[in-house]
């Protein structure tokens, strides 16, 4: 049997990923979010393990972050046979992240507040 490092979300990682589910993120882009934050770069084996998901569900999660353009995708070759490996890296700052994600959250606001201040009018 082989003993293998693997790289767990800590307590930190497990506040970040809770935080950005609460932003409305989904769980898997949140648990890879937090991932790659304190990593930087990661293997798609490495997201698997370290932030408890399935290939399908780290494959659409990477797909979202690269439509928000927040994440690199890059292949290498496996030593030997067999398919190669993706790589994936941050492509912003955490810290843009985060105010990408404010800004959304600002908006949604606004337009709620909108609305209730037209059922007011709507009401009188």
């Amino acid at each position: 049997m082989k003993n293998l490092k693997i790289k767990q979300l800590d307590e930190k990682g497990e506040e970040i990923a809770d935080a950005l589910m609460s932003l409305g993120l989904s769980r898997n882009i949140s648990m890879s979010l937090a991932f790659l934050q304190n990593m930087n770069t990661a293997t798609s084996l490495d997201l698997e393990r370290s932030a408890r998901l399935r290939q399908p569900e780290v494959s659409i999660a990477m797909r979202e972050l690269k439509e928000r353009d927040w994440v690199d995708e890059r292949e290498e070759k496996k030593p030997g046979k067999g398919r190669p490996f993706k790589i994936y890296t941050l492509k912003v700052g955490f810290d843009e992240i985060v105010a990408q994600l404010e800004k959304e959250q600002k908006k949604a606001v606004e337009e709620s507040q909108k609305k209730i201040r037209r059922l007011k009018e709507l009401g009188k």
